[in-house]
C-alpha cells in the first residue's frame, strides 16, 4: 500500500469563461444603458429624461466602467422588438463586440414579450454580454439569472395582457357611452375644436362636397383623382397627388354625415398588435348625429348605393368615354359597346354597337349608332327637357316634399334597433331560453337589414334627382354636346331595331329621338 500523501495545487482561473479576458485586468468594463417609455404623453416624456440623466451619472461615476451609451426608444411597446430602432441597435452593438454590460430599470423595461425577452439574453450570453436590471436585482450571467429572467419575464408579458385588456375595456366603454375620437391629422373637413369636439374646416369642406358632387355625375374615383391632381388640390398630407383610393375613403367615409361607426378594426393579439377588420367579432357601435355633417344623409346614402351599382357594372364607370354604361339594347337588354373603326387612319371614328349581337342564334336587330348621332339626340332630348324646365322642377320639388314613406321607414327601423338591443341585452344573462332570444335576434337583423335597405333606396332616389334638379336649374338650350349635362341629367339610353333612341332622365322621365 502506497502512503505517499498527494497534494493538490489549485491554480485558480485567469481569463473569464464567458468574455476570455483576464480576470485580474485593468481594462474597464464597456457599460450602457437602455431606457424606454411606452407612450408620447409628457408625463412619460419626463420620465424617460430622468431614466438618460440618470444612467449618464451613474455610469459615469464607477471608476472601473467606461461609458458606452445610452440607448433609447420614445412612445414605443415594450411588447415587440420590430418597432424599437434603439433597441436593436443596441444588441447588434453588443453582439458586435463594443458593450460588456447593459444597465435597464427593470424585465418590463427591457421586453413584455417572453420569447424576446429569452432569445435576447441567450444571444448575448454567448457573446459573453451581461445584462443587469436594477428592481429585480438580476445579473444574467448568474447562475440564476435564466430562471429569474423566465419566470419574470412571463410575469411582465402577464402585466402588458392585463393592461392591454383594460385599455381595450375603457376604450369599449366611451364608446358604447358614444364618445368618439377623430384622426385629424389626416381626415380631411374637420379639426379639433375649442370645446374638444370635432368642427368644420370650410375650404376642406367645399373640397369634399365638391368630390361628391363629381361622383354623382357620374366621375369615377379616378376620373376624380386626376381632376384634383390637374387642378393642383393638394391631398391633406402635402402630396400633389390624389389616388382613387384616396377618393374612395373620402366616398365611403360615414363620418361626413355626421355619423360615426366605432371599432372597425379591432386588435388581435396584443403582443403583435396585429388588428384586423372587425366582421361580427367584437361588438360595434353606430353614434348619429356625433358631429356637424359636411354631406346630407340622403346624399350620403345615395353616393353608397351609387358605389354599389358601379361595383356591379364596373365596365360604365371606369372607361374614359362618357357613353360607356350607358347605352341599352332594346332587343336583348345587352349593354351597347363602343367599336373604332379605322383606328390606324384618319378616317378613324367610334361607333357604338350592342356587345350581345352576336352571342344569341337570332340576331338582334337594333343598328350601331355613331358617337356623332348620340351626341347630336342628346342635344334634342335635353333641349325638349330645358324647355319644360319649369314645371318639371315644381314637379320634382313636390316629389321631394312628400316626406311621409321615408318617415315612416326611419320609425321603423328605429323600433327595430330598440328591440334589437333589448334582444341583445337579454342574450347577455344566463338563461333557459337562450335559443329562442338568437333566433329572435337573427329575425330582427334581417328584417333591420331590409328595412335599411328600403330606406337607403329612398334616400338615393331623393338625392338622384336632387342633384338631376340642380343640373337642370342652371341648364339652357344647348347648340353642341355638353359632358356635364350628359352626366348630371341622363341614367339610361335605348336603342330600338327601329333605330329610336329613348333617353331616361334620373326623374325617370323619357324622351325619344327618332
Amino acid at each position: 500500500m502506497n502512503n505517499t500523501e498527494r497534494k493538490v495545487t489549485v491554480m485558480p482561473a485567469t481569463l473569464d469563461r464567458f468574455t476570455a479576458m483576464p480576470i485580474n485586468g485593468a481594462k474597464k468594463r464597456r457599460v450602457a444603458a437602455y431606457a424606454r417609455v411606452s407612450t408620447d404623453e409628457e408625463e412619460q416624456l419626463n420620465s424617460y429624461e430622468a431614466q438618460v440623466n440618470y444612467y449618464t451619472q451613474y455610469i459615469g461615476s464607477r471608476e472601473d466602467w467606461e461609458f458606452a451609451g445610452i440607448y433609447s426608444d420614445e412612445g414605443i411597446t415594450g411588447t415587440s422588438t420590430k418597432r424599437r430602432d434603439g433597441f436593436k441597435k443596441m444588441i447588434q452593438d453588443a453582439l458586435d463586440g463594443n458593450i460588456d454590460l447593459i444597465i435597464t430599470k427593470s424585465i418590463s423595461r427591457f421586453a413584455r414579450n417572453t420569447v424576446d425577452s429569452l432569445t435576447t439574453v441567450l444571444a448575448l450570453k454567448e457573446k459573453g454580454v451581461e445584462l443587469f436590471f436594477e428592481k429585480e436585482n438580476i445579473f444574467t450571467l448568474d447562475s440564476k439569472g435564466e430562471l429569474l429572467i423566465t419566470i419574470m419575464s412571463s410575469l411582465a408579458q402577464e402585466e402588458s395582457r392585463s393592461i392591454s385588456e383594460n385599455v381595450t375595456w375603457g376604450m369599449r366603454k366611451r364608446f358604447a357611452d358614444g364618445k368618439v375620437s377623430m384622426p385629424y391629422k389626416v381626415f380631411l373637413g374637420y379639426r379639433k375644436g375649442a370645446n374638444g369636439q370635432p368642427e368644420i374646416v370650410p375650404e376642406e369642406a367645399e373640397l369634399v362636397v365638391y368630390i361628391y358632387d363629381l361622383f354623382l355625375e357620374g366621375k369615377s374615383p379616378s376620373f376624380i383623382a386626376r381632376q384634383l391632381t390637374a387642378e393642383g388640390i393638394m391631398t391633406l398630407s402635402g402630396k400633389a397627388r390624389w389616388t382613387p383610393r384616396r377618393i374612395e375613403n373620402v366616398l365611403t367615409n360615414e363620418k361626413y354625415k355626421g355619423d360615426v361607426l366605432l371599432q372597425k378594426r379591432f386588435t388581435v393579439d396584443f403582443l403583435t398588435k396585429k388588428t384586423k377588420v372587425n366582421e361580427g367579432e367584437v361588438p360595434q357601435y353606430y353614434v348619429e348625429g356625433s358631429h356637424p355633417a359636411i354631406i346630407p344623409p340622403e346624399k350620403f346614402d345615395a353616393v353608397q348605393v351609387e358605389m354599389q351599382r358601379r361595383k356591379a357594372n364596373p365596365h360604365r364607370f371606369y372607361t374614359p368615354h362618357c357613353f360607356s354604361g350607358y347605352i341599352y339594347c332594346e332587343d336583348c337588354g345587352g349593354m351597347y359597346g363602343s367599336k373604332t373603326w379605322h383606328s390606324t387612319d384618319r378616317y378613324k371614328k367610334v361607333v357604338w354597337q350592342c356587345n350581345a349581337k352576336y352571342r344569341h342564334e337570332k340576331l338582334c336587330q337594333t343598328p350601331l349608332v355613331h358617337t356623332e348621332e348620340m351626341q347630336a339626340a342628346f342635344v334634342q332630348a335635353i333641349n325638349r327637357v330645358v324647355g319644360s324646365k319649369a314645371e318639371i322642377i315644381d314637379l320634382c320639388e313636390r316629389a321631394l316634399n312628400r316626406q311621409e314613406e321615408l318617415d315612416g321607414m326611419t320609425k321603423q327601423i328605429g323600433k327595430l334597433q330598440a328591440e334589437l338591443n333589448v334582444v341583445s341585452e337579454l342574450m347577455q344573462r344566463p338563461a333557459a331560453d337562450q335559443e329562442e332570444y338568437i333566433a329572435r335576434c337573427v329575425e330582427i337583423r334581417q328584417q333591420l337589414n331590409e328595412a335599411t335597405a328600403q330606406k337607403t333606396q329612398m334616400t338615393a332616389k331623393r338625392s338622384k334627382i336632387m342633384t338631376y334638379l340642380q343640373t337642370l336649374r342652371r341648364a339652357d338650350l344647348i347648340t353642341e354636346f355638353d359632358e356635364t349635362l350628359w352626366y348630371g341629367t341622363v341614367d339610361q339610353v335605348w336603342v330600338s331595331a327601329k333605330g329610336s333612341i329613348r333617353f331616361v332622365f334620373k326623374d325617370g322621365q323619357e324622351v325619344e329621338i327618332k
